[in-house]
């Protein structure tokens, strides 16, 4: 009876969690650069402010309803968020074949942003990123450590994407060796071999160097399990496993507390 207790205690969970996550609403602005406005959404949780910062950045396939879907279940968990589209602001086309680094700007002055807020905790603010979005992560943690708590990487970068194929093959990026934001990796044992070689070089490297990181590795799980829309039913599991894993490990490191609010 305690088994079915629990397994009808975390579908409600799940259940109400969806409910949330529909309820939210998200704001389009945009954050000035130098050069060119840079398109933002904002998804705000329910209640009063404060509410713990978390900058989302997206995969090098574009911004898309998946994202703002992940926008708003990071909501309905209490965060509020802020998601640069740091291809738009460019004018780069989906899928790029490389990084472009004037694009870091962009995510950057999302960053600003999201720490001016007066409706936000004060203090460092989590990353939410995907694919290409956790090199632009590492990059950000390498270059201001005082302002990142704490990272959550889908199947992400951590080599720069326009390194020599041996660098590829056989290291990760220097920034690796320079961050200190706890990183926690999410990815699937059927995802490409080289992303998954470069996860677990970088995961060494941080775990040898002292940094709080984890490695998380679905079995059975592609690449963009989070959305699929051909989701197996074990990427079904993994992906609500990766999101409650999200949480907690940004609730640690922020140092919220167990409603994900700020202390």
């Amino acid at each position: 009876m305690r088994g079915l207790a629990r397994v009808v205690l975390a579908a409600a969970t799940t259940l109400w969690l969806i409910a949330a996550a529909q309820a939210q609403t998200l704001e389009k602005a945009s954050v000035a650069t130098p050069q060119y406005p840079v398109p933002i959404e904002i998804a705000r949780p329910a209640g009063s402010p404060p509410f713990p910062p978390v900058l989302y950045i997206h995969a090098k396939r574009g911004f898309e309803d998946e994202d703002r879907a992940h926008l708003r279940e990071l909501a309905a968990q209490g965060f509020l968020v802020l998601a640069p589209d740091w291809q738009k602001g460019n004018m780069i086309e989906r899928w790029p074949d490389r990084h472009y680094p004037e694009t870091e700007v962009d995510v950057e002055a999302a960053l600003d942003a999201l720490l001016r807020r007066t409706d936000v905790c004060k203090g460092p603010v989590g990353i939410v990123a995907l694919s290409r979005g956790p090199y632009f992560a590492i990059r950000l943690a390498a270059k201001r450590p005082q302002d990142i708590a704490a990272i959550v990487s889908y199947y992400g970068h951590f080599q720069n994407p326009n390194a020599p194929e041996p660098q590829q093959l056989f290291s990760v990026a220097p920034e690796v060796a320079k961050i200190t934001a706890p990183t926690l990796m999410l990815i699937g044992d059927a995802d490409y071999e080289l992303r998954r070689m470069v996860n677990g070089r970088a995961f060494y490297s941080l775990w040898e160097r002292g940094v709080p990181v984890e490695l998380q590795m679905y079995p059975m799980v592609r690449r963009a399990f989070d959305f699929r829309q051909d989701a197996t039913p074990e990427e079904k599991v993994a992906r609500r496993h990766a999101r409650q894993r999200a949480r907690d490990w940004l609730i640690k490191y922020m140092k919220l507390d167990a409603d994900a609010r700020c202390r």
